[in-house]
């Protein structure tokens, strides 16, 4: 949860250096950029969440070697597929920007903040894919460091470029590329530190194995289908704050800055789950798994109703702490109940989404996806009418479409996991 707590860190300190000089274009245009950036990178965010279950199995297996070569194929997926991206941004920086309902003012932000991040994108994609291994082998402390050193080094350079150069929303892309390399350089000592000098033992004949290699591109295939139907859901809902104003959108991307901490903490009980599941699975063991969801499920809740609490008591003060202009304020404040109740809504979506993660069941967590999508856009259509109200009410009931596919199919899951014999 610690670790956790620290990713959407690096969206918050974004959020709140532009936020403190009070210009609402630049964080309209940051809240753009920041959807597109997400939607673009987490489309490889297979590179995370197939890595953990997989990773996770490997060890519960007691495979040593897939381990270490279950890290080698990530990294060199993620800065090859980081590259591309690099070398593509030409195009899919203005043809993103056409998609969206912003003014011009609002584009040439969002534009800079892009353009800059992009230089972060290798790293980005080969930090997921490390964060996933570490969570999959349980290394939950290495993986906070590696956010803590990432958000420290986000954090100064922010504030450097922003306040001390007067940047704007370039400088706040520039400073968080940076501390994604910085990110990238810390992992790889962890990860070095972890394995010793066994690191390279077996790859040669390991790393490029078809069977693991067809089970690997199968799986992520699926998750990156599942991942892209839910950034399409989020872009929708930004694309409907932009649609309604500069002053909503900045007001959803204080809000966001909420759903963001209270999504990432909450997750450290769908990582938790994550890891235990695949390692239950890998050992064959039904109680262990029924275990690792009961207990999961229960700390989850809990905790969701605790964020649901301090979000409501405390997001008044804390939204006149992230932005000074006068407009963007009382918007976010007459949304706060809305974002209040999405820690305890999302609840159930989050673990879910763990613990088929974990149990590497792509298929499911792709058809859920697809259909928790199409069913959030008919239902943000249906209430339009209802203004800025609508939309956040359309985005709530999405959690619920996400939790009820899920939830559907995991009787299923539980039913099909092969039960081992105990060893003598």
């Amino acid at each position: 949860m610690l670790g956790q707590a620290t990713v959407p860190l690096v969206g918050m300190v974004d959020t709140v250096v532009i936020g403190r000089t009070g210009d609402a274009a630049a964080l309209a245009g940051v809240a753009l950029g920041t959807t597109i950036v997400n939607f673009l990178f987490w489309t490889f965010g297979f590179l995370r969440m197939g890595m953990t279950g997989l990773t996770a199995q490997a060890q519960g297996a007691d495979d040593g070697t897939e381990v270490r070569a279950m890290l080698a194929r990530g990294l060199l997926l993620g800065l090859a597929l980081g590259a591309l991206l690099f070398a593509l941004q030409w195009v899919l920086v203005p043809v993103s920007l056409g998609l969206f309902a912003g003014a011009r003012e609002l584009d040439a932000a969002a534009s800079g903040y892009i353009t800059a991040r992009f230089l972060g994108a290798p790293a980005s994609l080969a930090v997921f894919a490390i964060n996933g291994w570490l969570l999959g082998l349980g290394r939950t402390r290495s993986a906070l460091l590696l956010q803590i050193v990432m958000n420290v080094v986000n954090g100064v350079l922010d504030i450097w470029f922003v306040w001390g150069f007067g940047m704007g929303a370039e400088g706040v892309g520039l400073g968080t590329a940076i501390a994604e390399w910085v990110a990238l350089g810390t992992g790889l000592t962890i990860a070095a530190g972890i394995l010793g000098p066994t690191a390279l033992e077996g790859l040669r004949t390991r790393l490029f194995d078809l069977a693991a290699l067809k089970r690997l591109f199968a799986i992520n295939a699926d998750i990156m289908v599942r991942t892209v139907a839910l950034l399409l859901l989020f872009a929708w809902f930004a694309n409907a704050g932009a649609r309604l104003g500069t002053e909503v959108l900045a007001a959803n991307q204080v809000l966001m800055q909420f759903v963001s901490i209270a999504a990432f903490v909450l997750d450290g009980f769908a990582f938790t789950a994550e890891s235990r599941v695949g390692n239950a699975i890998g050992r064959g063991r039904h109680e262990e798994l029924k275990r690792a969801i009961r207990l999961t499920g229960e700390f989850s809740l809990g905790a969701g109703l605790v964020f649901a609490l301090t979000t409501g008591l405390a997001g008044s003060w804390l939204i006149g702490l992230i932005t000074t202009d006068p407009q963007v304020r009382e918007l976010a404040r007459a949304f706060l109940p809305y974002t209040a109740l999405v820690p305890l809504i999302g609840v159930p979506a989050w673990l879910l989404d763990g613990i088929f993660i974990g149990a590497t069941r792509g298929k499911a967590l792709r058809n859920a996806a697809v259909v928790t999508t199409a069913l959030y856009v008919a239902t943000d259509l249906l209430l339009r009418p209802c203004g800025a109200h609508g939309m956040w009410i359309a985005f709530l009931i999405g959690y619920l479409y996400r939790a009820g596919t899920l939830g559907a199919a995991l009787p299923g899951l539980i039913r099909g996991i092969a039960e081992k014999p105990a060893a003598p």
